[in-house]
């Protein structure tokens, strides 16, 4: 049951040479999705990265789900940059919502038909309070508080709050403004239509130790 919380039956129950290749090939989706599949319109940035994350780490598990994770996020970085200094906590949520993943499908046992649906529900409501609002919004809150806030926050905290950029006023910025709970919100709805379907895989379907 401990190693349950940490790999997946996938990864546990494969030899050597078939961990090596699911983790290496997830891990290489991830990066090659922080490559390519990141748009930005002016300010707005809409990704895959939720998708890709949660079904990474309920694939192969939190620790290596973590580890890939971040490394397609940096790696991904480092090709497409924008120009942008790296913001270590953005790595670090997309590894976190791979780790509870992992956690909550491979770790938590839910008897009931519709067992994949109620975990991806858990799953998704986790990802947004621990990594939306807990690590990427405290981070880009206290970074841009360092930096100095630009035009656009201040004018919509005025409009909206008044006075000050509180962090709830910056998060409410982020999630509607910059509308982050839309991407969020479609990240989520593609996952209940398709990580279903992925479970049925053959290649994913973890053999009878």
């Amino acid at each position: 049951m401990f190693k349950k919380l940490f790999l997946s039956d996938l990864i546990v129950n494969s030899s050597p040479t078939k961990r090596t290749v699911y983790i290496a090939l997830l891990a290489a989706f991830s990066v090659v999705t922080n490559m390519f599949l990141e748009f930005k319109f002016f300010d707005v940035q809409f990704s895959l990265t939720i998708i890709v994350s949660v079904m990474i780490g309920g694939l192969i598990g939190a620790i290596p789900g973590f580890l890939a994770c971040m490394l397609g996020d940096f790696i991904g970085y480092v090709y497409n940059s924008w120009g942008y200094l790296y913001m270590p906590w953005v790595g670090i949520s997309t590894g976190m919502m791979a780790f509870i993943a992992g956690i909550v499908f491979n770790g938590v046992e839910i008897k009931s038909k519709g067992a994949v649906y109620i975990k991806l529900a858990i799953v998704c409501a986790l990802s947004f309070l621990v990594c939306t609002v807990g690590i990427n919004s405290t981070g880009f809150y206290f970074y841009n508080r360092a930096m100095g806030f630009s035009k656009a926050v201040l004018d919509y905290v005025a409009a909206h709050f008044g006075g000050n950029v509180s962090y709830v006023a910056y998060v409410a910025y982020r999630l509607i403004f910059k509308l982050q709970i839309v991407n969020c919100i479609v990240n989520y709805a593609v996952l209940f239509a398709v990580y279903p379907l992925i479970l049925k895989i053959k290649i994913f379907r973890p053999s009878v130790s």
